[in-house]
């Protein structure tokens, strides 16, 4: 049986009470703390105080850990509005700020569907949300938004891991790879990339995801009737 569908062991008197909710919990703590490195079901039970074996009683494997984490993760994730472009924005938008919450997040999503309830919640809304157009042009059309929230979110998360890694923010950065720039543009190979340095868009982080979802939305109201 799936971890969804699999009964928790019945309650027991012992000195530290246990239940999925708290060990994912507790899992997430620690995801948050150090990254998916720091979660094992040896340190989640660490962290919980008990015997790493009374855990396999609620949680067979670390995959079924990782999966009730992103599920959990997922009812922070609930898209809202009036009309599907509303709801698809909602959902691109409470995505990202999830991933910016738990980094970890963005390690997780774009494999396979995830299955837990919070999840299909989610889904469920969107879908809700499309009703009345054709499944020809709702299947992807969300695929779609997902695929640029994927992309769109690992690469911010990956900027600020690397900022913390090499202790330079993006103006530092810059500043220390400019000089170089300079040199290789002023040969005059890369004429485009010259002149979108020195006068294209400076978008911050927040205006560089908004403008290319409204890409993405724009072109799914091109094929919605209406």
């Amino acid at each position: 049986m799936l971890v969804w569908e699999r009964p928790e062991p019945p309650d027991r008197p012992v000195p530290a009470p246990l239940s999925r909710e708290r060990i994912v919990r507790a899992a997430i703590r620690l995801a948050d703390a150090d990254g998916l490195d720091a979660v094992s079901l040896r340190k989640v039970a660490a962290a919980l105080d008990v015997g790493p074996m009374r855990l396999y009683g609620y949680i067979a494997t670390k995959e079924e850990l990782l999966d009730l984490m992103v599920d959990a993760v997922h009812e922070e994730i609930r898209p809202t509005g009036d009309g599907w472009r509303e709801v698809l924005r909602s959902l691109a938008e409470t995505t990202r700020q999830a991933a910016r919450r738990h980094e970890w997040l963005a390690d997780l999503i774009g494999g396979r569907p995830q299955l837990g309830p919070n999840t299909l919640a989610g889904g469920e809304a969107v879908l809700a949300a499309m009703a009345g157009v054709d499944l020809a042009t709702v299947v992807p059309a969300v695929a779609a938004v997902n695929a640029y929230v994927v992309g769109a979110v690992r690469r911010e998360i990956t900027e600020l891991r690397a900022e913390r890694a090499s202790g330079l923010d993006k103006e530092q950065w810059q500043a220390t790879y400019g000089p170089y720039l300079t040199k290789v543009f002023a040969t005059g190979r890369f004429p485009a990339l010259a002149n979108l340095v020195h006068d294209g868009p400076h978008l911050d982080a927040d205006q560089t995801f908004r403008a290319g979802l409204d890409f993405v939305l724009d072109g799914i109201a091109a094929r919605v009737p209406g």
